[in-house]
């Protein structure tokens, strides 16, 4: 274990889109331009393993749980990480260079994984 790692703040991540945006994109670009953004990201998560404590993933279609059921719904998610930083603002600077904020549109959610 790297020293001073396990004294890290954990936060999830919450990737964030345009859904307007992102379909336009799927629409107007190759196959070639999707695998080269894939693998853009694959570098990207590559060079930031040791700060992911969960590398996390796309996200599916949502579904809306209450006590008297389910029922499914749109949002703009579109994927989540959990990074491990000393603080937010390690956290933030972690993610400038994300991928992600290539999309037009494109924010990422950042809160901080409060122990119980």
């Amino acid at each position: 274990m790297i020293s001073g790692r396990n004294h890290m703040k954990k936060f999830l991540a919450l990737y964030r889109m345009d859904m307007e945006a992102m379909k336009k994109m799927m629409e107007n670009t190759t196959k070639e331009q999707r695998d080269a953004g894939m693998a853009e990201w694959g570098a990207w998560m590559a060079a930031h393993k040791a700060d992911m404590a969960d590398m996390g993933g796309p996200v599916g279609k949502n579904t809306k749980v209450t006590p008297d059921g389910a029922s499914e719904m749109s949002n703009d998610l579109g994927g989540y990480t959990v990074v491990q930083a000393e603080s937010k603002e390690a956290a933030v600077a972690l993610l400038k260079d994300c991928p992600h904020f290539k999309m037009p549109g494109a924010t990422v959610d950042l809160m901080e994984v409060v122990s119980m």
